[in-house]
């Protein structure tokens, strides 16, 4: 598996799956969230509701795949991240289960490129030096990564890519 660090929108990225740092109600938000619902348009919207019609709100750590509608990408894989509130543990384990059952998904619908965002970084304040730890450290450990070609991490803003560019030592 090639891991792949570039400074971008994510929204821009040619890949078989996006990850989409959402909410838990599905339905776009702030951030990458609501770039990605207002790139992608009205499929992605579509196949979030259907996706709550039938199991309700994606609760934290969980993750679901839609269409990416207008967007390059094949898919989008939608994982509720943690909101940063102290409790260092606990919402370390949240983060992680989101790029573990994201890949996951990846793995289950044939992905062999995914590019992920810096989940729960932005307004769910999660420390970015944490974050990228926990991201790196769970896509290296990931059992079935035979199965992924490629993950990209993509980072919008400089404080990001330069740790994970120390962080991967790049």
């Amino acid at each position: 598996m090639i891991l792949e660090l570039i400074k971008a929108d994510i929204t821009t990225i040619k890949a078989d799956a996006i990850v989409n740092a959402a909410n838990s109600s599905l339905l776009g938000g702030g951030g990458v969230d609501g770039a990605i619902h207002r790139k992608g348009g009205k499929a992605i919207l579509d196949a979030c509701v259907a996706i709550r019609n039938k199991q309700g709100q994606c609760k934290t750590g969980n993750a679901v795949i839609t269409t990416a509608g207008n967007l390059p990408a094949k898919y989008v894989i939608h994982t509720v991240g943690p909101v940063w509130n102290g409790e260092s543990e606990k919402n370390e384990n949240l983060l992680a289960a989101c790029y573990h059952n994201s890949l996951m998904l990846a793995v289950e619908n044939e992905v062999k490129v995914i590019a992920f965002p810096n989940i729960s970084t932005g307004i769910y304040h999660f420390p970015k030096h944490k974050a990228a730890d926990i991201a790196i450290t769970t896509v290296n450990h990931f059992a079935d990564k035979e199965k992924i070609e490629k993950v990209i991490f993509v980072c919008f803003d400089d404080e990001n890519y330069n740790l994970y560019l120390q962080k991967l030592g790049i």
